[in-house]
């Protein structure tokens, strides 16, 4: 194999693929990117972890003579990072190793032999659609700081994709708060399984996003498999399995008759969570809300660190009382609403919150209290 690529279109590229790498692997290939170079001057580039893999084709490159070839990740994606901005990157393969060479730089890299790496066999993907990439991004980040990191409640650990009649749901939740955002039901989605998109998925899957922001995506499905199809031809191909349990009818615990509705700006709010939470311990990141006729007053009570309290104005008109959350979970949720006010709709200091911008916002919040 030798082909010549231009060091920004390559670095770019392994810095799409690297992220999935593992840097601790006890499969070596694991740790390996696999490059095929193909006569119609086209090189793919791709990595994976076994759950989750990358593939992006690179045009526009110089194939002297195709062939496949496995070399280490990371060691690549460092050389490349490193090689003077401008100059030309030749690969070359020849008696288990791999030439690198730029301008003046020569490196030579161990490699391991293509029919050893391994590829995420899809099957048949039947469900299909298209999303334009910024929504989908928005979809990501208004529902992915509530997934669970708690490993034995595996289920919990992505993001979940279920169709209605009309809509399209993504939720996440840790048992302690539940985001989800609601669009309208794609064309070629009905029918669509449930599905958990593991977090690391996503993670990817957000970072490729971010440069595509103005295209469309293709999302194919089937119960057990998700890729994401970003730029076309020559573009990045993420290929995911699905998380493989039931996620809990979250819509049980989404409050119906909370009646009493606080109104407030939702900068100024966060601004004043943060500020208070400011003396709480780990053991207290607890922050108590006092609401009574037009106001809230925010306080947090450390046995180390003394007290605070700092009251935010606010449209409320129900009866007073006091409620605690988590301050790190209330200000997750307050950093994802836009605009000028936050809705909280609230039964008492025992019952789940309803977050949300307003009535008709795709993004809605639930959030349970802690005892203060």
């Amino acid at each position: 194999m030798k082909a010549t690529i231009e060091r920004a279109t390559l670095l770019k590229c392994l810095s799409h693929v690297q992220s999935v790498v593992e840097r601790r692997n006890t499969i070596p290939i694991l740790s390996n990117v696999l490059i095929e170079a193909s006569g119609d001057g086209t090189v793919r580039i791709m990595a994976t972890d076994l759950d989750l893999q990358v593939v992006e084709t690179m045009s526009a490159v110089s194939v002297e003579s195709p062939g496949a070839i496995t070399v280490s990740a990371h060691l690549l994606f460092d050389i490349a990072r490193k090689l003077p901005d401008g100059s030309q990157v030749s690969l070359e393969t020849a008696e288990g190793r791999m030439a690198v060479k730029a301008g003046r730089s020569r490196f030579s890299l161990p490699t391991l032999p293509r029919d050893d790496f391994p590829v995420i066999v899809e099957g048949d993907l039947p469900t299909s659609f298209e999303l334009p990439a910024s929504l989908l991004a928005q979809m990501i980040d208004r529902t992915r700081f509530a997934i669970s990191t708690e490993e034995t409640r595996y289920y919990l650990n992505g993001i979940f994709l279920h169709v209605t009649d009309e809509d399209l749901k993504a939720a996440a939740t840790d048992g302690h708060r539940l985001a989800r955002f609601t669009i309208p039901r794609p064309d070629g989605a009905e029918g669509m399984p449930d599905v958990i998109v593991p977090r690391k998925c996503v993670a990817e899957l957000r970072k490729l996003l971010e440069e595509a922001l103005d295209t469309n995506v293709l999302i194919d499905l089937s119960a057990s498999k998700i890729r994401f199809t970003l730029g076309g031809q020559s573009g990045v191909v993420l290929t995911s399995k699905l998380i493989d349990g039931t996620f809990p009818d979250y819509s049980r615990v989404i409050p119906t008759g909370n009646d009493k509705l606080l109104k407030l700006d939702p900068k100024s709010f966060y601004e004043g969570v943060d500020r208070v939470a400011t003396i709480a311990t780990e053991k207290t990141r607890a922050v108590k809300m006092a609401l009574d006729n037009d106001k809230v007053t925010l306080s947090v009570t450390s046995p180390d660190n003394g007290t605070a309290a700092e009251e935010v104005p606010a449209d409320y008109s129900s009866q007073p009382f006091e409620i605690g959350f988590n301050a790190n979970y209330l200000k997750d949720i307050l950093s994802q609403v836009e605009g000028d006010t936050v809705e909280l709709h609230l039964a008492d200091a025992g019952a789940p919150t309803l977050i949300r911008q307003d009535d008709k916002s795709p993004a809605l919040y639930v959030l349970m209290p802690m005892r203060v």
